[in-house]
């Protein structure tokens, strides 16, 4: 039997790969983001977040090799540089400095079931956004959020979330 203490985002990873190849549980995948220990970027104080598709995404990291890549990405936006090299010592962080980037190491579930109702807006996880092949969303709905913030919860017909291209979502959430 594992040990969910010291349970990291590397199964998490396995199960988000997974299903990007189209196997995989989607009921085992948001289990597995219950149970991870996620790395949230802090921005001002708070947890990083951004707006897509009518929806507030938290951004969550499986791993630091992963919010290395975004803080990256991040860093060639903001100079307008391209082809950024991980590992340079020239990452920004939210306030275009090269200081190291804070993160906050929470359990899926908190994310989940305290984060997201507290924002008063729909709210999701967004994991590893900055990996084509390794991003996935947890949108605001039944069997993934409380059903008291679910967007669909409620209604027979799946509420409409635009995606962004290349980030997969799990797919069936209802049990």
């Amino acid at each position: 039997m594992r040990d969910d203490s010291t349970h990291d985002g590397t199964a998490l990873a396995a199960r988000i790969a997974e299903r990007r190849a189209g196997v995989g549980d989607h009921r085992a995948l948001v289990g597995e983001l219950r149970r991870a220990l996620v790395l949230v970027p802090i921005d001002g104080g708070g947890l990083w977040t951004g707006q897509s598709g009518g929806v507030r995404w938290i951004f969550g990291f499986t791993d630091q090799a992963a919010l290395a890549r975004f803080a990256q990405a991040r860093a060639a936006e903001a100079t307008g540089a391209t082809g950024a090299t991980e590992g340079t010592s020239d990452a920004r962080n939210a306030y275009g400095t090269s200081a190291p980037w804070e993160f906050a190491e929470l359990r899926g579930a908190r994310l989940l079931d305290e984060i997201v109702p507290a924002m008063g807006v729909p709210g999701g996880v967004a994991i590893n956004v900055a990996d084509p092949d390794g991003a996935m969303l947890f949108p605001p709905v039944v069997g993934i959020v409380p059903d008291a913030v679910a967007v669909d919860a409620g209604i027979d017909v799946p509420h409409r979330i635009d995606v962004p291209h290349g980030i997969d979502v799990p797919h069936q959430v209802r049990t």
